[in-house]
């Protein structure tokens, strides 16, 4: 019998994704935004209520970096008080709760960062975040991943699609020297997500791909591997970038202790697996 999964967020960029490669493996009960608002306790009771789940996976969330630092009621209205009253309607119906969480909880000043390093966010979206992580501890499994990448079927682009598109259409970009991140592929994040749904139990898990990267690194190895050129592109720095945005861990180089059941692509081992799949049509 498939295990049955209540998720938010499967229509996003993560999401949709998942239910694309899992939906063989796992039934998934879509928690559409339009149907329920989480931040309604009463709700989010009565919705869940109604469904019969093995597991919450709760993959929305306010996301946009910049806009949670001048949206900040509903940034916490939504990853705050959204994922308690999600928690807690799943604990009344004994559903295992499993929240998807981000490298933006630490503060990227001493990497690398495991699943046991103490959390420090810099951004509201990452306070809010970790708020929610606060919560969940203990309770259901926490699973934190980093840029991921690899779904080209949205009208919503990942870093990859944007930085391929602007590539082939010259647009402006700049690749920034002295930052570090750690791209995941989606596809990796779902293979190990199934493990975790057949092996369950409350801990911190890091789903991350098996290197890290800073931006103008990143550009240079997507050109690489889609064979776009890349030589116009300007460099710049940390500071200059994000003069005037949100705050962003400077080195997060995030890896695991406890990921020992899934092998995590490189950043290029993902970029040419999505590339073997996908229809893009490059003028070169």
């Amino acid at each position: 019998m498939k295990l049955k999964i209540a998720t938010t967020g499967l229509s996003g960029l993560l999401g949709s994704r998942i239910h694309e490669l899992l939906a063989n493996e796992v039934e998934f009960i879509m928690l559409s935004q339009a149907e329920l608002d989480i931040t309604q306790k009463a709700a989010v009771n009565s919705y869940l209520d109604r469904i019969d789940a093995d597991f919450l996976l709760h993959l929305a969330a306010f996301t946009n970096v910049d806009a949670c630092e001048t949206e900040r009621e509903t940034a916490w209205a939504i990853n705050v008080e959204g994922t308690r009253n999600l928690l807690e309607a799943a604990q009344k119906k004994d559903m295992q709760f499993i929240y998807m969480s981000t490298g933006f909880v630490f503060d990227g000043t001493h990497p690398p960062y495991f699943e046991d390093s103490t959390p420090n966010p810099i951004s509201h979206y990452g306070l809010t975040k970790y708020e929610g992580e606060k919560m969940v501890k203990d309770k259901g499994m926490i699973v934190r991943i980093d840029y991921p990448y690899g779904n080209q079927t949205l009208q919503k682009k990942d870093f990859v699609a944007t930085i391929i598109e602007a590539l082939q259409q010259k647009k402006p970009i700049k690749g920034i020297q002295d930052q570090i991140f750690t791209p995941t592929y989606i596809d990796d994040i779902s293979g190990a997500l199934l493990y975790l749904f057949h092996n369950f139990r409350p801990d911190i898990y890091h789903i991350v791909g098996a290197d890290s990267t800073s931006g103008s690194a990143a550009i240079q190895t997507i050109g690489e591997v889609f064979n776009i050129d890349t030589r116009w592109v300007a460099s710049t720095t940390y500071d200059e970038f994000y003069a005037q945005k949100a705050k962003r861990p400077r080195n997060n180089e995030l890896k695991s202790k406890k990921n020992t059941f899934y092998a995590m692509k490189s950043f290029k081992q993902g970029l040419v697996d999505l590339r073997s799949r996908m229809d893009y049509h490059f003028s070169l």
